[in-house]
């Protein structure tokens, strides 16, 4: 049997919520077990971090199904350490500085280079 993936690095490229919210959903998941996780975010998916972002209409329907809600995803990954990663030039193609990002979780800006210097060997990366 081979072994289950060291790290789990997601890039989270699409600006659709229920895409956003899966990749939330997904390093939560694997930070709750014990398995480092990052998200990097780039180009649209960038958009769901601007301190503007207007909630999405879904999340109240999937709270009363007891569905996590994106906030919840997003303090919980905060919370288990997951790491996010904010493009440079995903920034850069949509309009928007760092400084326009929320302020109540930690992002480190960066590129593909330092994407992929703290990916692992071991590990397993999903496109979103």
């Amino acid at each position: 049997m081979d072994a289950a993936p060291d790290k789990l690095s997601i890039i989270v490229y699409s600006g659709d919520f229920d895409r956003v919210h899966y990749a939330l959903a997904m390093a939560a998941a694997a930070a709750a077990i014990d398995r480092p996780a990052t998200l990097f975010f780039t180009m649209e998916a960038i958009r769901a971090l601007a301190k503007d972002a207007a909630p999405s209409a879904r999340d109240p329907a999937r709270a009363a199904r007891g569905v996590a809600t994106f906030e919840e995803l997003l303090a919980a990954c905060a919370a288990l350490d997951v790491r996010f990663m904010v493009c440079e030039m995903g920034l850069r193609a949509v309009g928007l500085r760092s400084s326009d990002l929320r302020d109540d979780v930690a992002f480190e800006e960066g590129g593909f280079v330092t994407f992929l210097n703290d990916a692992s060997a071991s590990g397993a990366m999903v496109l979103i």
